[in-house]
């Protein structure tokens, strides 16, 4: 259907895509995989036109209809979302008016026998035939289905389109392309704004829908789940697996494994051949011998090893200067929009040091709390203020608003930094991929996953002690979350994250505050805790079930021997206790740990140990171990009161 043929793309001395062919076939439904900036969003933009290459050539038949989603976009404003909707339709309402006019006209006319009324039936012909491919149900019937199916609800189609965030807009965006029944779908990351019961609608309409389509996503399950094929595109190159995403994983490490091997075998083979040449190159005797192995070389077809794309982030956050205990207290807090009330009545504590997840639907408040903590939000009724010292790094989720599209990479930094941070800019943007060129391009011209990295590295030019950050994993491919997580759990400040991702939330927090109906509940202890006592299996169930987890059965009440009774009568500011206790107790554990971690090498320092940092860092866990140990006994002894 759409063929791909030879196609190079450079920029000046760059090639970011090298003698690309493939073919995208009916009903292919395909997987575009690989890093960060490897050429994937530029890929959908060459296929619909919008982008030429250097060379080559993009073929696609006129006939072909192509949807096409983008990672990024300017949002309709002036309509509201249904009336927006209704734009999808436009074809169909162009096709009914051509054929109320053919009809109109046939039935002025008595020229039956004439060549222009024969290609005037043919062309009513036609009309009815393509609109009885696109009429199914009532135009607004399958606008409200659709919307309804991607999030939202029935009250709000009338409401205008610029009331909506960027994230709700582009669900907006993604209805009109599925009820345009295009003949190939281009969708540039589609699930990043959306929640679990969102995704799921979305991936059975993809799974059954007879059109052809090239997706880009770093949710595994969603592309294994949508997906019956998997390119890569590494290094300028392109391999193609005819599986979905996990089975390319499985076969893409086998391929490159084989590949090694024959290449290490035809690489002993030769060297025998060359030291036979070698021995025997003067002697007469074996002169046909050597001359035979001679021609061997020189036809034999050399195998190449495929280049591995190394490069990764190495973040290290810098030292957070010492604040208050307290960081954030919310009392009695309500926050919501004009008269629009988000959540009320919130009880908010979060201390120095601790890493907090904010968890629960779109729509609930998690990120109206992140405005509230970092004061672009004010309260509508009780208290919310951060604490003594503290000095907060913000990252939103929507970086599009925030940097400056015609800056370049270096000069987001450069405009705002001071001091000797700025000796340091180049390092600080290597370490997040941005080497040589790259740090000249525009920030325009950057994909989603590069803009999130160049907004994470804004964060390393102050040295925070609160990281705000607002769905930071949205855009970065699976090998950069891992090393973002890797450098958060080091991190020694306090940390609020919002994130629909469990695997980045796992092991890096260790409380959790969900979000739910209105209200905002505290949960000490880590996610995988946080969803053992909910009941459930993911932050997507999370999301899917709106009801509390069903009480101890009898059977496990009585295995129990009545703890659950007990559990049941203990007063909320007893349980309260209780779990702070819990959690000091643990955080003491890991202080004194790394204490003695930090000991072992002050005691044979080695000359690339910065025996400075080492000392600062053994006091200042010195000195939240003495906070803790504390507050710790002061709480015991009230539990025993």
């Amino acid at each position: 259907m759409i063929s791909i043929n030879s196609v190079t793309v450079s920029y000046g001395g760059f090639t970011l895509l090298s003698d690309i062919n493939f073919n995208i076939s009916e009903q292919d439904k395909i997987g575009l995989v690989g890093k960060n900036g490897a050429g994937k969003s530029t890929m959908l933009k060459l296929i619909c036109g919008l982008q030429n290459p250097t060379t080559g050539k993009i073929a696609v038949p006129g006939s072909v209809k192509i949807g096409y989603l983008p990672q990024i976009m300017e949002h309709h404003k002036g309509k509201s979302v249904i009336d927006e909707t209704m734009t999808a339709f436009q074809e169909m309402f162009d096709l009914e008016a051509e054929l109320e006019r053919v009809t109109a006209e046939l039935g002025e006319r008595t020229d039956y026998e004439s060549e222009s009324y024969s290609k005037l039936i043919v062309h009513l012909n036609e009309l009815n035939d393509r609109l009885a491919i696109l009429r199914n149900d009532a135009p607004e019937v399958q606008a409200e289905k659709t919307l309804m199916g991607l999030g939202f609800k029935y009250e709000e189609l009338g409401r205008p389109t610029e009331t909506f965030s960027q994230g709700w807009n582009m669900r907006i965006e993604l209805a009109k392309i599925l009820l345009g029944k295009p003949d190939v779908m281009l969708l540039d990351e589609p699930t990043n704004h959306l929640d679990i019961e969102s995704i799921e609608w979305l991936e059975d309409y993809l799974k059954n829908c007879r059109c052809s389509i090239v997706l880009i996503s770093h949710d595994r399950k969603f592309l294994d789940n949508v997906t019956n094929r998997t390119i890569e595109i590494m290094l300028g190159k392109i391999h193609d697996y005819k599986v979905p995403y996990s089975k390319y994983l499985e076969l893409r490490k086998e391929r490159l494994a084989q590949q090694r091997a024959a290449y290490e075998n035809q690489q002993r083979m030769i060297e025998k051949t060359e030291d036979f040449i070698e021995r025997f190159r003067y002697k007469p005797t074996k002169s046909n011998q050597v001359q035979s192995r001679v021609k061997q070389l020189e036809k034999l077809e050399r195998i190449e090893v495929d280049m591995e794309d190394k490069s990764a982030l190495s973040v290290k956050f810098p030292p957070a200067p010492r604040s208050g205990d307290i960081v954030y207290k919310a009392e009695n807090l309500t926050l919501g929009y004009d008269s629009k009330i988000v959540f009320s009545g919130a009880e908010i504590e979060i201390r120095r040091g601790e890493k907090v997840a904010l968890v629960g639907r779109n729509g609930e408040g998690k990120t109206t709390l992140m405005r509230a903590i970092t004061g672009s939000l004010r309260p509508m009724e009780g208290t919310s203020r951060v604490g003594y010292n503290v000095s907060i790094g913000y990252y939103e989720q929507n970086q599009e608003d925030v940097l400056d599209k015609q800056d370049t990479v270096f000069g987001t930094l450069d405009r705002i930094a001071v001091g000797d941070i700025r000796l340091k800019l180049r390092d600080i943007l290597a370490a997040f991929l941005f080497k040589g060129e790259d740090i000249d391009k525009k920030v325009a011209v950057l994909s989603g996953g590069e803009r999130a990295r160049l907004a994470m590295a804004k964060l390393m030019l102050r040295p925070y002690n609160l990281l705000c950050l607002d769905e930071p994993t949205n855009h970065m491919d699976i090998l950069s979350k891992d090393i973002l997580k890797q450098a958060l759990k080091a991190y020694d400040g306090t940390l609020v994250v919002v994130s629909h991702d469990r695997d980045f939330l796992d092991g890096l927090v260790d409380k959790v505050y969900e979000f739910r109906d209105g209200q905002v509940k505290e949960f000490l202890g880590g996610v995988s805790d946080f969803l053992e006592k909910r009941r459930l299996d993911s932050l997507n169930e999370l999301e899917r079930k709106q009801q509390d987890a069903p009480l101890p059965t009898a059977k496990e009440e009585s295995a129990g021997a009545g703890q659950y009774r007990q559990n049941k009568f203990i007063s909320k500011e007893e349980k309260k206790l209780r779990n702070r206790i819990s959690y000091l107790e643990k955080k003491i554990d890991e202080v004194q740990a790394r204490m003695k971690e930090i000991e072992t090498v002050l005691a044979n320092p080695s000359p690339s140990d910065d025996y400075m940092e080492l000392t600062r860092e053994f006091l200042e866990r010195k000195r939240d171990l003495d906070a803790m140990t504390d507050e710790w006994a002061e709480l015991s002894e009230s539990l025993e009161q």
